[in-house]
């Protein structure tokens, strides 16, 4: 693993006879406190405009994010792109 600033650049698979260096991005999309649902559309705008930026789309996953106030969560998405 590479450190260059608050970036991380991974060597997948982690040999040296393959060198191509790949950069990861994970997004985080969660429902609003107030009603806030998580829907189609607000996704595939997420997916598209990191397209535009170059990433590819790698991942995603739902996960209990837990929210500012009180002790309870929200449900959400974890979205991971790559790019080289």
């Amino acid at each position: 693993m590479e450190m260059n600033g608050n970036k991380r650049r991974l060597t997948w698979p982690c040999h040296p006879a393959y060198p191509q260096v790949m950069e990861y991005k994970v997004v985080e999309i969660r429902e609003g406190l107030v009603g806030d649902k998580l829907n189609a559309k607000k996704i595939e705008k997420v997916l598209n405009e990191h397209a535009k930026d170059g990433w590819t789309y790698k991942s995603m996953t739902t996960a209990s994010v837990k929210g500012r106030v009180g002790p309870g969560g929200t449900d959400g998405l974890l979205i991971v792109f790559e790019k080289p």
